[in-house]
């Protein structure tokens, strides 16, 4: 696909281009030793502070697009820039012309070494050149780590970068990982957003592994829905919870209807049936696999210590939600009063649990509203 900003340059303008290009790849070709942070270094000094083809900007971006895709890195930046520059012409040309010398330079050596059988003696002149390619590589660093490194966030990554090649971490895992943790960071609010949120799918799933995994009795549905809704999605509050798990137990039938509140909460109609089906299809499910062997599990001395401990185990999750509900409803006077007195009556008076949710409900409205 051809660059649009050079397809509307005029023919003579397009052939200027590419003598320039010609020009400074072929210079680069002959003069970039060092290796492939020379040639960048070489490449931004040419491309982007004397002849402004592109901004710093630009050209770190392509930086990091090669350092993520196979080949050799310094190249790929000549025909990234070239094709920049020059559109799909500029690409060939740029990647020929920085090509070219080398390829030659090398022949040349190949061709001595097969007909005298040694190569020349370079090192001195190696010697010289490699503390002008330093020179050239820190001015070249300095420029790029002020274009990019330009806030505090930056620094940071940078120190975690530095700490990870330190670790000995492999070059495209480091680029990668830095890469992908500044993603999480910056887009923290946006992606936190994605993952609190829930469609009626998930709501659907959500309650089925609610409703295949959940042992005891329906208040043990507690601490799953805590942990599901409260702690790890965020989608509820506690009061929300709480206010759900009344409804349940205010209304006849089974306490896992408390699924049908909270699914119309998160999704209106459609998550109230949803969440529904549910949580209790598994139920459904289960009796129907486990009803010929009942007496079977019934005589093992397996499956009856296998049901105590889960037993246990519901039973000490429970108690650990009823603390935070706990603190979470018992906030003022009234609602202390209400909770001592109605332990009361149900653990020696054993008035129904209903007439008490009915009668607390009312007495706090009515003390609310004076």
């Amino acid at each position: 696909m051809e660059n649009k900003e050079y397809d509307l340059l005029s023919k003579q303008e397009k052939n200027r281009r590419q003598l320039d290009i010609t020009k400074t790849f072929l210079k680069l070709g002959f003069l970039a030793f060092g290796g492939p942070a020379a040639h960048i270094a070489m490449l931004e000094e040419e491309a982007v502070t004397k002849k402004k083809w592109l901004d710093r900007e630009k050209f770190m971006d392509f930086f990091g697009a090669t350092n993520l895709i196979p080949g050799p890195n310094s190249t790929e930046m000549v025909i990234m820039v070239g094709y920049e520059h020059g559109g799909v012409l500029g690409l060939i040309n740029a990647g020929v012309s920085f090509i070219l010398p080398a390829m030659l330079i090398v022949l040349l050596f190949a061709t001595f070494y097969v007909n005298y059988g040694t190569l020349p003696q370079v090192g001195a002149i190696l010697d010289g050149i490699k503390p002008v390619i330093m020179a050239i590589i820190l001015t070249a660093l300095y420029r790029l780590f002020r274009t990019v490194v330009d806030s505090r966030k930056k620094i940071v990554f940078g120190l975690i970068a530095a700490l990870f090649y330190y670790l000995g971490l492999a070059e495209i895992g480091l680029i990668l990982t830095i890469g992908i943790l500044m993603m999480l960071y910056d887009n923290r609010t946006r992606l936190k957003d994605k993952l609190f949120s829930i469609s009626l799918p998930m709501i659907f799933f959500v309650f089925l592994k609610i409703g295949a995994f959940l042992y005891g009795s329906g208040y043990v549905l507690l601490a799953f829905l805590e942990s599901e809704f409260v702690e790890k999605r965020a989608l509820l509050t506690t009061t929300q919870l709480l206010d759900a798990v009344a409804v349940g137990q205010f209304t006849p039938g089974p306490v896992f209807t408390t699924a049908t509140f909270i699914g119309y909460l998160l999704g209106s109609f459609p998550g109230a049936i949803l969440a529904t089906i549910g949580i209790f299809l598994p139920a459904f499910v289960v009796v129907y696999l486990i009803k010929p062997h009942i007496q079977t599990l019934r005589n093992s001395v397996y499956f009856s210590s296998i049901l105590d401990g889960v037993n246990i185990a519901s039973l000490v999750m429970m108690a650990f939600v009823s603390i935070n509900l706990g603190i979470a409803s018992l906030f003022n006077p009234v609602t202390v009063a209400i909770f001592l007195v109605s332990l009361i009556l149900m653990t020696r008076f054993k008035v129904n649990s209903a007439i008490l949710i009915i009668l607390g409900g009312l007495i706090n409205f009515i003390i609310s509203v004076l």
